[in-house]
């Protein structure tokens, strides 16, 4: 029997342990305020997350904005420290881009510290073709490995 369920159900997110840990844990989202943190999941084009089956404790999450048609943006995957190690990382990813309503999508990202955890699912450095314009909140991610360039 499975230790966790992924489900796709946007209510059932527990927006305490989004918040704590995108605050505190996630190098990525301690800019954010909590109603920030809570516009994005609820403007969220999808979102997935892991439950513990034994309690229903969210123990991972991951948020996708997109057109709906053609392409996506995976944000905000994390796993808490106690679920590490069990395949939940890879089951929110896979539910997020292979198991939803964009399979077919051209799926984008940013990480730090989890290119391989992408690169199973199909991520690649981008090629000539695509650009990208810098946020103007770089000095927060700046702090994090982010070059200006």
């Amino acid at each position: 029997m499975a230790e966790f369920e992924i489900d796709d159900d946007r209510s059932r997110v527990d927006r305490d342990v989004l918040w704590e840990f995108l605050s505190t844990k996630a190098y990525w989202g301690q800019f954010r305020d909590r109603a920030k943190v809570e516009r994005q999941l609820d403007g969220a084009w999808r979102v997935v997350a892991a439950y513990r089956t034994a309690d229903g404790a969210m123990v991972g999450y991951a948020r996708a904005v997109s057109d709906g048609e053609a392409q996506a943006y995976l944000a905000d995957v994390f796993v808490l420290e106690e679920a590490r190690g069990q395949g939940v990382g890879k089951a929110l990813v896979h539910a997020m881009i292979e198991e939803g309503p964009g399979p077919y999508f051209r799926w984008m990202l940013h990480t730090l510290d989890a290119h391989e955890l992408y690169r199973r699912f199909g991520f690649v450095e981008p090629d000539g073709t695509y650009l990208e314009r810098k946020g103007r909140n770089l000095e927060v991610f700046g702090r994090h490995g982010s070059r200006t360039g």
